[in-house]
């Protein structure tokens, strides 16, 4: 079993983000009463799902490079002590590259993060104000570099097809970026949530992102610097220098893997009484924390029936190289001979082998679509 710790916890808010966050603001009692609250559900949740072994943990959020490092070191002590794992395992913790948490890094890593995912988001100061970021382009360079004396492992975020963003300005800074020597990166198209900033910019129409045209040719020109450099995109937005350098902790989420989801909001996926159990805890810190106190951490759980979780892995699965079994569809009535599966691998989009079904290089761009032709 996997293990993902939520800190909600913002410096600030840019305006592209829906996670479950707040401002920070020096709410310094109030965070150690969280970090009290993610130990005690971690000891609660070990008492209901029995004997596990650890497959990995990640901090999200939020920032959890803002957690204090020693609440850090609490949380994965106490972790290695409910769930002893079988040998090493990956240790990930979510960061912002200022100047103010790079100095943490090598406290982060006595703590016993072992792998550090940093949101950089881009490498150039207009882009960076227009996303809201809280840094430089200058201060993420820096802290590339710190954090790759600190960590084993690193990888960083980007964001590409920003309103106005041409091709080419994506390819040189691309480019650029890759001569900073991490082994990971996730490059995500721009996404309008409707309860952001950004989405109510949209809304008003002051806010115009590149049309599906364009943001096809940015998505192409990622693919192809990245492959030249020597990155496998093993997952639609997950690139990797080698097999080594691959997320084992997004793998086993997308493999469907057990994962216990702490923290406010936080979601999870358990194996209860033989079912496949979506969980999903309070938002709001304080009910959390009460629900944590009263036994009932989680707003949600919803056992899930074969064809759900079925579905589920279908969702996750054909993000990746590895695909999902063709056993798995076929409990959803897909046939490989006939219908809207047979269609697909006629059309190139999806490819059948070994018994495993996966995307192919015209399908990925197109996933959302094929997803829908598969499920509904």
């Amino acid at each position: 079993m996997a293990l993902y710790v939520h800190w909600p916890y913002c410096a600030r808010i840019c305006p592209y983000c829906d996670f479950n966050v707040v401002r920070d603001r020096g709410r310094v009692e109030e965070q150690a009463g969280l970090v009290q609250a993610i130990l005690a559900d971690m000891e609660a949740q070990a008492a209901r799902v029995g004997p596990r072994r650890l497959a990995s943990i990640f901090f999200g959020g939020g920032t959890p490079s803002l957690m204090p490092p020693e609440a850090v070191a609490a949380v994965i002590a106490r972790a290695r002590t409910l769930f002893p794992p079988a040998g090493e395992i990956e240790i990930t913790l979510e960061a912002n590259p200022t100047d103010a948490e790079a100095d943490r890094y090598a406290a982060l890593a006595a703590a016993g993060i072992n792998r550090l995912s940093m949101g950089v988001q881009s490498f150039d100061d207009a882009a960076l104000t227009f996303l809201g970021r809280d840094h430089s382009a200058a201060e993420a360079r820096r802290a590339v570099q710190t954090a790759a004396a600190a960590f084993p492992r690193l990888s960083i975020d980007l964001i590409y097809a920003r309103p106005g963003q041409s091709v080419a300005d994506w390819t040189a800074e691309l480019t650029t970026a890759l001569d900073l020597g991490f082994e990971h990166v996730s490059p995500y198209q721009l996404t309008i949530e409707p309860t952001t900033a950004f989405g109510r910019a949209f809304a008003r129409g002051t806010l115009t992102p590149p049309d599906d045209d364009l943001a096809a040719e940015l998505y192409e020109a990622t693919q192809a610097v990245l492959e030249d450099a020597g990155f496998e995109a093993y997952e639609v937005s997950n690139h990797a220098r080698d097999l080594a350098a691959r997320s084992s902790h997004n793998l086993h989420v997308w493999r469907g893997g057990d994962y216990l989801g702490l923290g406010p909001g936080a979601h999870g996926r358990l194996t209860l009484e033989g079912r496949r159990t979506a969980t999903v805890a309070h938002r709001r810190i304080a009910d959390y924390a009460a629900g944590v106190a009263a036994g009932t951490p989680w707003a949600e759980q919803e056992a899930l029936d074969p064809l759900g979780a079925a579905e589920e892995l279908v969702l996750l699965g054909l993000r990746t190289v590895e695909g999902v079994s063709l056993t798995t569809l076929q409990t959803l009535g897909l046939s490989a001979e006939k219908g809207p599966l047979a269609d697909l691998l006629a059309d190139g989009f999806l490819t059948l082998h070994e018994g495993r079904v996966a995307a192919t290089a015209s399908g990925r761009p197109v996933l959302d679509a094929v997803l829908r032709t598969l499920l509904t």
